[in-house]
């Protein structure tokens, strides 16, 4: 972990203490561009906005996949001060992003939290394939 890096985190980590005192879930994150300018930083929204998905990782990855070319998107590098959650991964995955450096992993997040988090939802599946395929062949090609 270099010395930047480092500061990038603690930039993160302001973000989401700025979002716990604004009501919300404690959660920062920030974009930097390939030649270390900030791009742009976000915070959690969720209590404030009325809704679950206003993550800052999730806000940013749904602005870089607008506003950034594809390979700018590919060398950007996103800090966030917790590991991000499965809807923010596939968000980032989507949208490009090169990396992702993070403060607390969710193992560690969720050792703060006195229930240790929410708990799974059960699925079922997979089933139909050959139904269910037929929409779906051919888009990736």
């Amino acid at each position: 972990m270099t010395h930047d890096n480092e500061q990038l985190l603690r930039r993160a980590i302001e973000l989401a203490r700025a979002a716990r005192e604004g009501g919300n879930p404690p959660f920062g994150s920030l974009l930097v561009g390939p030649d270390g300018t900030v791009l742009a930083e976000e915070h959690n929204t969720s209590i404030t906005d009325d809704d679950i998905t206003a993550h800052p990782e999730l806000k940013l990855a749904r602005w870089a996949a607008r506003a950034l070319e594809p390979d700018i998107a590919a060398a950007t590098t996103m800090y966030t001060s917790c590991q991000p959650c499965g809807m923010c991964t596939g968000a980032i995955e989507r949208s490009g992003l090169g990396r992702v450096v993070f403060a607390l992993s969710g193992e560690q997040l969720n050792s703060l939290k006195p229930s240790g988090g929410f708990p799974p939802v059960p699925q079922e599946g997979p089933a139909l394939f050959d139904e269910a395929r037929l929409p779906v062949e051919g888009y990736y090609t």
